[in-house]
């Protein structure tokens, strides 16, 4: 199937200028142009453009996601690169989610904070207690984000 930039700007939830920056950077090799000039994409574009997106969310730049499309264009001798890539980013985004999760953690700390605040009427009962005397499971998530 065939796609214009725009069906290609709404399927992916990206602008149209996202897509001629790739092209122009050299991250879609395999695109072709109608007999007008206009960029034709087709599944196999719509692919590399999610591997692309993926790889951004990971932090990688665009210019390590052009490396990686210059690998795929040298196959095999490239495989050990390639894996060794995407094993620094799951731990990229494993490190992503640890902080994710302290944030969650200090952000449910304070809803029951604010919680048992409103059903007091006060937070002074709260501000000088310690840790040790907060219900575990609160403690649990205090401990979590001051470490």
């Amino acid at each position: 199937m065939y796609y214009s930039i725009g069906e290609v700007a709404n399927i992916m939830g990206i602008p149209i200028s996202t897509l001629r920056y790739y092209d122009k950077e050299g991250l879609l090799p395999t695109i072709g142009r109608s007999s007008s000039g206009i960029r034709v994409f087709t599944d196999a574009e719509i692919g590399t453009i999610k591997m692309i997106e993926c790889l951004k969310s990971t932090g990688l730049s665009i210019k390590a996601i052009k490396e990686y499309m210059d690998w795929l264009e040298e196959g095999d001798a490239s495989l050990i690169k390639r894996r060794d890539m995407f094993y620094e980013r799951l731990e990229a985004v494993e490190n992503q989610m640890r902080g994710i999760e302290k944030t969650r953690n200090m952000i449910k700390f304070k809803c029951w904070y604010y919680d048992t605040a409103v059903e007091r009427g006060s937070d002074e009962s709260l501000k000088n207690k310690s840790h040790d005397e907060l219900p575990n499971e609160i403690r649990k998530l205090a401990e979590s984000f001051l470490d």
